[in-house]
């Protein structure tokens, strides 16, 4: 019987990740004979630009500082054209990597306007409307649990969701496309969780991020279906272990922003 225990460094997110009972019907609608692209390579060549992938923290970071105003308003730029634009009359697989990108964009948009701070306040950032989309208005938390999480019904999209804290998946130098998107979300669920803050093996405890405990249902809802994620994607030397693992899980979060300053671990 496994004994869940939690670790309270961040409690305002508990319910902003909580998936809405209904998903927002009239996204869910889709035009499979249309082959054309959404472009993102506007979004990608900012994302090169600024996301440092080599941090001595094995966690990506964003360099809010070095945003040079040109490419702030560049991101704004490319924000308004997907704003422009009606998923709806796409591809399925060019709308996830639509609205993964569209969240992330937004994110750091965010952030941006209201940098420098040392933690973000996720509910603050994901609660406002700050983009409309075929005559609606959208926040960052109608995109996660109105849209993307309840409509594909994918746990891996969790991890292409960058809430900007040294705790959340990571940002990626790389924008998502209606090619690389399911690829990417394997890849980018198998590094979070064979990082330490993803989760942590010791004799009889397993310490992993409070995402696993925010997001439960969409990992399966129990904490043996946990199980079963975190071995399946632990590497060989850690996965055996997992699987028969019986003792106690412990949830932790680090809410601090995710620029190159801030040190992990504390």
């Amino acid at each position: 019987m496994l004994v869940v225990v939690l670790v309270a460094l961040s409690c305002a997110s508990n319910a902003l990740a909580k998936k809405d009972s209904q998903a927002w019907a009239m996204w869910n609608s889709s035009d499979e004979t249309n082959s054309m692209i959404i472009d993102h390579s506007a979004f990608d060549g900012f994302l090169k630009t600024y996301v440092l992938s080599n941090h001595s923290s094995g966690i990506n970071r964003f360099r809010y500082a070095d945003v040079t105003r040109r490419d702030a308003k560049a991101l704004d730029k490319y924000i308004a054209k997907m704003a422009s634009i009606d998923p709806r009359d796409y591809r399925k697989l060019e709308q996830k990597a639509y609205w993964l990108n569209l969240y992330n964009a937004l994110t750091l948009q965010g952030l941006l306007k209201v940098y420098p701070v040392t933690a973000v306040d996720r509910d603050k950032i994901s609660r406002k409307r700050r983009v409309s989309v075929a005559g609606k208005k959208l926040s960052v938390a109608d995109i996660d649990q109105r849209i993307l999480r309840p409509i594909w019904q994918d746990y891996k999209m969790v991890f292409g969701l960058s809430c900007a804290t040294v705790g959340c998946p990571a940002i990626h130098a790389q924008a998502f496309t209606g090619r690389n998107t399911n690829k990417l979300l394997k890849q980018y669920a198998r590094e979070f969780i064979n990082h330490p803050r993803g989760l942590t093996v010791s004799r009889d405890q397993l310490r992993v991020s409070r995402i696993f405990s925010w997001y439960r249902d969409d990992f399966g809802g129990g904490d043996r279906q946990l199980i079963r994620l975190f071995s399946h994607y632990a590497e060989d030397s850690k996965a055996l272990y997992i699987l028969g693992f019986s003792g106690d899980i412990e949830y932790a979060y680090d809410k601090r922003i995710n620029a190159p300053e801030t040190r992990w671990p504390l």
